[in-house]
């Protein structure tokens, strides 16, 4: 009761405040950067790191959840390692006995699969979208390496392991208590981003297409008009009350809009400004982006970003 009322608290008080990139681990006691906390009844997370992933934070610098459905868990992302996957899975065993039957990969970046291989070995099935199956198989090893340099020792086990299963736009794994659906609403973030969606509940484990106490990155294969048309047609519609996006705590929509949407918006507006001026690549770079200034990874990837949304849209 603690658990679910401690989630109700950050639910209804989160605000960028709450996340700070300069804490690099906040569970010493487990590879896990935060111990999970109950959001609602039966639905967990494991907040990540809203810093860039290192070795302190383990890789765990996205959110890793679980829904205890009464028939078992399903687990939402595979996490960015074996042994860091392991973590999330002791921790959920001291929460229930029911056996993990499914987990999720929220889309096909490194720390949403790379703990597949943890998964895998204990028999468990593995399902994504089928573009973001696809990313992985082309992108994981690289990602494996990459992981294994920054995490050292911490990176022991882990290999790339493909989901078993993939689906197109939409798939019911509703079990037990829980009606649960798997939903690819469109272009945003990342090849084959998917969200999961509790409709009786009213919460979306939304995965990276919402953001609020990082920015959010923009990398080259980042369609940032369809993550705009995507979130006004398809995500915003589904009417959650809850949401816990795919980094930083969980939120309500009006959060994650303000800092995700609206963001996107706002940067595609300056960068449109440059276009129209005739200015180039270099003017994109450096276009004002101080309303967001105070978000974790600013630093990291405003710069970045500018860049790779005005490569883009000299071409749209």
């Amino acid at each position: 009761m603690r658990t679910a009322l401690l989630g109700l608290v950050i639910l209804a008080c989160s605000t960028p405040a709450m996340a700070d990139q300069s804490i690099p681990d906040q569970y010493p006691a487990s590879l896990l950067y935060s111990k999970p906390v109950e959001v609602i009844p039966h639905v967990w997370s494991a907040i990540g790191a809203t810093a860039p992933a290192t070795y302190e934070n383990a890789g765990h610098n996205n959110n890793l959840s679980f829904i205890v459905t009464g028939e078992g868990v399903v687990v939402v992302n595979g996490g960015a390692a074996y042994l860091l996957a392991k973590a999330l899975h002791d921790e959920i065993k001291r929460i229930t006995d029911e056996p993990v039957i499914l987990v999720v990969n929220e889309n096909g970046q490194g720390h949403a699969a790379l703990g597949n291989s943890y998964w895998a070995e204990q028999g468990v099935p593995i399902i994504a979208h089928e573009d973001a199956v696809e990313a992985f198989d082309e992108s994981g090893y690289d990602s494996r390496d990459r992981h294994a340099t920054l995490l050292k020792e911490r990176a022991e086990g882990t290999d790339v392991v493909l989901p078993d299963e993939t689906f197109t736009d939409a798939k019911d794994v509703s079990r037990g208590r829980f009606e649960i659906k798997l939903l690819y609403l469109g272009p945003a973030h990342s090849p084959g981003d998917i969200s999961v969606w509790l409709p009786k509940e009213k919460l979306v484990i939304a995965g990276d297409m919402a953001f609020h106490e990082r920015l959010p990155p923009i990398f080259d294969d980042t369609n940032t008009a369809g993550w705009i048309e995507t979130w006004n047609d398809e995500f915003e519609t589904l009417g959650a009350l809850y949401v816990i996006p795919g980094h930083g705590h969980p939120t309500n929509m009006a959060q994650v809009r303000r800092y995700t949407h609206d963001y996107l918006i706002y940067l595609r507006g300056k960068v449109q400004e440059i276009i129209d001026a005739g200015d180039g690549l270099a003017e994109a770079y450096y276009v004002d982006q101080t309303p967001y200034e105070h978000l974790d990874t600013f630093k990291e990837l405003a710069t970045r970003n500018a860049g790779r949304v005005f490569e883009a849209m000299e071409f749209e």
